[in-house]
């Protein structure tokens, strides 16, 4: 009998926000996948879920390469699948975590995606996105009333991201490590610099919180960054 894949979200850092059903999912696995970057030594999904697992669970540390090459993206993401696939066909129950929300932002689409095409039995525990549980440690209301929100991506285009800042009027901004700076003056042009919040690794022990995001460098913002920003004023951040 063929095994099911699980992709379990950890949440935005801190272990005690995972859901019930994601530490009962955790408790009957027999394998676990802890990815990573090639950048990385350990991986932050595992230390996040690790006070729920069982003692003998055995735990497979996976490597996904943060690169834009198509042949060394295609290889690794093909023995990944291959690994899980086998684990599969072996009968185990295979978890797959991820940082906030297996559907939001998160590897685990692109595992979800070659799993399922491949008709493997998959099933999605929904964990809480890193904005979201940022914006309820700090106290920011994320959107209210006729506010319109937009998700994006740092890494989007200049021509989108001016699109975006000027149609919205609250933004989540994910991969804030990357052209950090010119984000920056771009939320400063749009009105948007003088209500930001940036914060990294919420709810772990080396969490940073920046209410000046003029204040850091590019060099110091880590991947696993999020930046809330409004355009207008709330009573306090």
């Amino acid at each position: 009998m063929t095994g099911m894949f699980y992709g379990i979200g950890v949440g935005p850092g801190d272990p005690d926000l995972l859901t019930v059903k994601a530490v009962k999912v955790m408790q009957k696995a027999d394998v676990l996948i802890a990815p990573r970057s090639e950048k990385t030594v350990d991986s932050t999904a595992l230390a996040i879920a690790k006070p729920h697992l069982k003692a003998d669970v055995e735990i497979i540390d996976m490597v996904f390469p943060m690169v834009f090459e198509g042949d060394v993206l295609d290889e690794a993401w093909e023995d990944n699948r291959r690994i899980i696939g086998s684990l599969l066909e072996q009968g185990k129950n295979v978890v797959f975590l991820t940082l906030g929300d297996p559907m939001f932002f998160s590897t685990y689409i692109y595992v979800f995606h070659a799993l399922k095409e491949a008709g493997f039995p998959i099933e999605t525990v929904p964990g809480i996105p890193a904005f979201l549980g940022i914006a309820s440690y700090v106290g920011f209301p994320v959107v209210e009333g006729e506010e319109v929100l937009s998700v994006v991506p740092a890494t989007a285009s200049e021509d989108k991201i001016d699109k975006i800042m000027e149609t919205s009027s609250n933004l989540v901004i994910m991969k804030c490590s990357r052209n950090y700076e010119q984000l920056v003056a771009k939320l400063e042009q749009h009105g948007f610099l003088e209500h930001s919040i940036m914060v990294t690794k919420c709810g772990r022990p080396d969490e940073q919180i920046v209410r000046d995001l003029k204040s850091v460098s590019a060099s110091e913002v880590n991947y696993l960054s999020t930046i809330l920003a409004r355009k207008n004023k709330i009573n306090k951040i």
